[in-house]
């Protein structure tokens, strides 16, 4: 049984009975109070309205007579299903919104999903398991940074693994990057300006701009973005992938990464945002380390993510914080509670600790390259293709596709035929200048390798039905 709570105006134009039927029949109505649901009884509601109990009946009543509300015998009120109360009345009282269902895609080259075949689910249940067994220590309060043995787990595989120089109280647990850029705002303050690669990672984007920042998208090189732009544009931050730059897969060199670091190191409030993507998948050459790694001076602020070397539905990410940063932190963050539940963190510390993440790590590099390879090879028979790059790293291709066709045509066309497409036009900041052949971003994380051969003649069908159509015109 549900409680209602309503207002009441004694002194209104409308009756109090009138008063509680259109608070309960608009409630049902916008599905506030759903189908099957039991009412208070009138003696409960009557009491808790502080009305007469005849009262509260003719509202009752009014609402079974309309169809809202059914009487069970010996048991009370409970409210229909007003379907047909919708379809009887005007479209313009009475229909209910309609809610958009997701498309189900043949393909989907979604250069952000992962493949979650292999993952060791069993390891993960008995941790959890295990976890849970653990009661009162899950109850109690955490700490705001993140729990120390996730932290831990962290601060070991960053130095490890991508060579960042941190300790423990230096890292920040958060459910995604945007939520840790949104702390970040609040220890280096209002009114930064900001650059960041064009075409990148657009909620970044989205989110310096919720900050009201001042943002830049300047264009790149073949060696990452404009030291010469960044200079001309004097900003206070500047937001970087430099080991696999989202979405053109550029790995920044190190007189590049030296230059940033200098021009950070000539300002005390100046800092680069080390965004870094996709940096556990490479397939050729040596791992790249990070660009924090050879920061003397605290001035860059590393980010990164579980979403891509576990799932993306964790949502769990870090942020390693420069020392120098870390009392303003404390007092402009340092209330605030984690917003990662506590079991999802001590489960994924022990995941890492007990050596699980790493022998997945390990796993998943080789079926990734392996479906890098066979894409990498289906991709090169078509006519279509004139260019592949950004290739040897993460988990997608760019591909110049050689057609008069344009990105948006290739996308729509894609999804009327169950093919879902992404062009590299939408990961601009503004609009994309000197455009020449229409890009794709062609992902290959989810699908199955016996299946790409179908998959890519799928994007070759959709090609040729736009040129026909075209030649139609």
């Amino acid at each position: 049984m549900i409680e209602i709570m309503m207002e009441l105006k004694p002194d209104g134009k409308r009756a109090l009975y009138e008063q509680i039927y259109e608070y309960i029949r608009n409630e049902i109505a916008d599905g506030k109070i759903s189908q099957g649901e039991k009412l208070p009884s009138t003696r409960l509601l009557a009491g808790n309205l502080s009305v007469s109990r005849s009262t509260v009946e003719l509202a009752y009543e009014q609402l079974v007579s309309e169809g809202y509300v059914e009487t069970r015998p010996c048991s009370g009120y409970y409210v229909c299903d007003i379907m047909d109360i919708y379809k009887a009345g005007s479209s313009e009282e009475a229909e209910p919104v309609a809610v958009e269902e997701k498309k189900e895609y043949r393909y989907d080259f979604s250069p952000y999903m992962v493949d979650l075949k292999y993952f060791p689910y069993n390891a993960w249940r008995k941790i959890n398991k295990n976890v849970l067994l653990e009661e009162e220590k899950l109850f109690r309060a955490g700490n705001a940074s993140g729990e120390e043995a996730l932290r831990r787990e962290v601060t070991r595989y960053l130095h490890q693994a991508r060579g960042v120089n941190c300790e423990l109280g230096q890292v920040v647990i958060g459910a995604g990057n945007e939520y840790l850029l949104l702390l970040l705002a609040q220890i280096l303050g209002p009114d930064q300006k900001v650059v960041m690669e064009n075409p990148t990672y657009l909620q970044a984007y989205r989110t310096f701009c919720n900050m009201h920042y001042t943002v830049f998208g300047v264009p790149m090189d073949k060696d990452g973005i404009s030291f010469q732009e960044v200079q001309k544009h004097e900003p206070d931050i500047v937001y970087t992938m430099p080991s696999h730059q989202y979405p053109l897969g550029i790995v920044m060199p190190l007189k590049r990464r030296m230059e940033l670091l200098g021009w950070a190191a000539a300002h005390p409030e100046r800092y680069i945002i080390e965004d870094d993507h996709d940096s556990e998948f490479r397939y050729k050459g040596k791992p790249i380390p990070s660009l924090q790694g050879n920061d003397k001076t605290g001035s860059v602020i590393y980010l990164g993510t579980f979403s891509k070397s576990i799932a993306p539905a964790l949502r769990i990410s870090y942020m390693v914080l420069p020392k120098r940063l870390l009392k303003k932190y404390h007092e402009n963050c340092g209330f605030y509670a984690s917003t990662v539940a506590k079991v999802q963190q001590e489960v994924l510390a022990r995941f890492m600790r007990e050596g699980y993440f790493e022998r997945h790590l390990n796993r998943m590099r080789g079926i990734y390259r392996a479906k890098h390879d066979r894409m990498s090879q289906e991709l090169k028979k078509q006519t279509w293709v004139h260019k592949i790059y950004g290739d040897n790293a993460g988990l997608h291709f760019l591909v110049e596709v050689e057609t008069k066709a344009s990105e948006e045509e290739l996308v729509e066309t894609g999804k009327a035929h169950g093919i879902r497409l992404y062009g590299l036009s939408a990961n601009y900041i503004g609009k994309r200048e000197g455009r020449g052949w229409p890009t794709l971003l062609i992902g290959y994380g989810s699908l199955p390798e016996d299946e790409m051969k179908e998959s890519v003649r799928c994007i070759t069908d959709v090609i040729k039905q736009i040129e026909e159509k075209n030649k139609k015109i």
